[in-house]
């Protein structure tokens, strides 16, 4: 299936510093291409993929699960920890998770992460019955475009495969484990009204790391896609002032690429 339009991966060759950014379930790169564009502009060597099932149409996420997410963002942090002397994780909601499991996983490797609207656990007794539901129906309504500005949209699927749903649930159990060994500086904003991820989420995740440099915003304007809400600005500036208190220097600006 082809890639909506939109939703391509994006990557920029700019310094030695450098970003990896996770979308969130059922979105795609473009939730989070203005945060790219915004460290691009300023030097920082970029990656933002794609992940396996999402950008196309959701009866194509039905066949994957979190180790296929997980994998293509663990593949995209090796390239970079290549290519960069300091590279920091960013992710929106299951993004977040994303970017909290590699950096349980890869240590003094991730200099840094910044967290928006992360999400820990999928809620109400949907979650519960997931395990039997999802053999009997393909998909639910869908959770995209939570955004409070009018004059913004968010591609993505308007349904939930309940398959990638239930390996979703499982996926946050995996990371919400592995939390005490999250070390790294770690900066997390959050929207009071978001009406995917609850606010408990990110106490959660604040209450069982080990990081000691933590850091909390409330986005008090925007609802669960803030990166392309009345907020974004801010998530943008905080997440540069972030970079720039951790790394020394931020390279010279490079070319830049999609796909």
């Amino acid at each position: 299936m082809p890639v909506l339009p939109g939703a391509e991966p994006f990557r920029h060759e700019g310094g030695e510093v450098g970003v990896l950014l996770c979308h969130g379930f059922t979105g795609s790169p473009q939730s989070l291409r203005p945060w790219a564009d915004h460290l691009a502009e300023r030097g920082l060597t970029v990656s933002l993929p794609l992940l396996p099932g999402h950008g196309t149409r959701w009866q194509d996420m039905q066949v994957t699960g979190w180790q296929d997410w997980y994998a293509e963002v663990d593949r995209e942090l090796r390239a970079l920890s290549d290519r960069c002397s300091q590279v920091f994780v960013f992710g929106l909601s299951m993004g977040g998770a994303l970017a909290l499991r590699l950096a349980a996983k890869h240590g003094d490797e991730i200099s840094g992460l910044v967290l928006v609207n992360p999400g820990n656990k999928v809620h109400g007794l949907a979650a519960y019955a997931l395990p039997v539901v999802r053999h009997l129906l393909p998909s639910t309504k869908g959770v995209a475009n939570d955004i409070a500005r009018d004059d913004s949209v968010e591609i993505g699927y308007d349904r939930v495969p309940l398959h990638a749903a239930h390996s979703l649930r499982n996926f946050f159990r995996l990371v919400d484990t592995d939390l005490p060994q999250v070390t790294q500086p770690l900066l997390l904003l959050h929207s009071p009204q978001d009406h995917v991820v609850p606010p408990a989420d990110s106490a959660r995740i604040l209450s069982r790391v080990s990081s000691t440099d933590v850091e909390e915003i409330l986005l008090e304007q925007s609802y669960h896609v803030a990166t392309l809400d009345h907020d974004a600005e801010r998530i943008f500036d905080e997440s540069i002032s972030f970079i720039g208190r951790l790394a020394p220097s931020v390279g010279k600006k490079g070319s830049t690429s999609g796909g």
